[in-house]
């Protein structure tokens, strides 16, 4: 998926990170110590979309300190160290840059796929694996497998299968009815958008209304009166969960009552905090959750005994972790070359569950779920 004010402090968690970096240093820096693994998580960790950050800083964090108790991984304590790339692309580079300088052999990260993309080229050439916890957008993948890179994979689906899922259901759930389709003009956005308008429009329902909006606005009253006017029954919205929470609310506000539709940048609390009441009711796609594995429920049990509850991109960023550490021990290397053969041709079991990828890193059978907002909680639709 996914954009980025920089805050400066770094967050240190029970010894698990000895080093941050906040992008803007390209200082070469000494190699780790023969006795330890350095890897590395990256995404916005201030900014607008820190929320989204912190899900994956928590998921890295507390993977690690699980393999660090279990003894590591290939006999080394591991050593994680965090870049903000604020979902800036230009800023991306420059973290990709200083986290290669800092030494290390593997990147969790980044959340926003425009970050993904430019990043993806930097740890390709410095042969290291890379695995997106939150990156939905398919050109990274395809246009990495375009060049030959083996590299990079996902722990997450992409968004021309999520639009597909969303489109098909809004095509039975509001058959007969209006529906708009609006986005954000983001690459994200508009790809989930236009997917979701294609699957749905195929299986026979036309769009009453498309249309696009600025993000980071203070008022929708314009989109809103479209709304209105073309006597929406439902609205289906791609794009991110402060700019969606500000349209429910303002919606509501303004007597709009059709239901509201959108996609997986909506599985954070913030949405609620900025929606209010006016996000009950409001559902999301997401993938299917898992925390309920028998493989999930320890891990779940130490994020809640560290007072974090792992929602969101938490676990897709402990299941790339997980990954990574597999590959690692099935190679008997940290060589990204090795690891990714090792990925490839191996199922992993993680924290998600046992998890496949094809030539492109893609996830083989992403399941996805709708998920509803009600009380400051979303919940998954049986």
């Amino acid at each position: 998926m996914r954009l980025g004010v920089f805050r400066s402090a770094c967050v240190l968690g029970a010894a698990l990170l000895s080093a941050c970096t906040n992008g803007s240093s390209t200082s070469k820096q000494p190699q780790a110590p023969a006795d330890e693994i350095v890897i590395g998580v990256a995404g916005p960790m201030s900014g607008a979309l820190k929320p989204f950050g912190e899900q994956l800083r928590r998921g890295a964090q507390q993977a690690v300190a699980d393999l660090n108790a279990q003894g590591g991984v290939l006999g080394k304590q591991v050593r994680l160290v965090i870049g903000d790339d604020q979902c800036d692309p230009p800023r991306a580079v420059r973290v990709a840059n200083n986290l290669v300088n800092k030494g290390v052999v593997f990147v969790a990260g980044h959340f926003c796929s425009g970050s993904s993309i430019p990043a993806s080229e930097i740890y390709a050439e410095e042969g290291i694996v890379q695995i997106t916890p939150a990156s939905t957008n398919p050109k990274l993948t395809e246009m990495a497998a375009a060049d030959g890179v083996q590299t990079l994979f996902r722990t997450t689906g992409r968004d021309d299968r999520q639009g597909t899922f969303a489109g098909a259901w809004l095509a039975t759930k509001y058959a007969g009815k209006n529906v708009a389709i609006l986005h954000d003009r983001s690459a994200y956005g508009r790809e989930v958008a236009d997917e979701a308008l294609r699957a749905m429009e195929a299986a026979g329902l036309k769009a009453a209304l498309r249309d696009t909006y600025a993000q980071k606005q203070a008022d929708f009253s314009a989109l809103i009166a479209k709304l209105k006017n073309s006597n929406i029954d439902a609205v289906y919205i791609g794009g991110y969960h402060n700019d969606v929470a500000l349209i429910v609310r303002q919606a509501r506000e303004q007597g709009f009552n059709g239901e509201f539709a959108s996609v997986d940048a909506l599985n954070t609390s913030e949405f609620w905090r900025i929606a209010g009441s006016s996000g009950k009711g409001v559902r999301f796609t997401d993938a299917a959750s898992l925390a309920d594995l028998p493989g999930a429920r320890t891990v779940v049990a130490n994020f809640r005994a560290h007072g974090s509850e792992p929602e969101g991109y938490a676990l897709n960023a402990y299941a790339a972790v997980q990954a990574w550490a597999a590959g690692a021990e099935i190679a008997k290397s940290t060589i990204g070359s090795d690891i990714a053969a090792a990925l490839h041709a191996n199922t992993i079991p993680t924290v998600l569950g046992d998890l496949d990828w094809d030539a492109k890193g893609d996830l083989k059978n992403p399941r996805y779920a709708w998920y509803v907002w009600s009380g400051g909680e979303f919940f998954e639709e049986p």
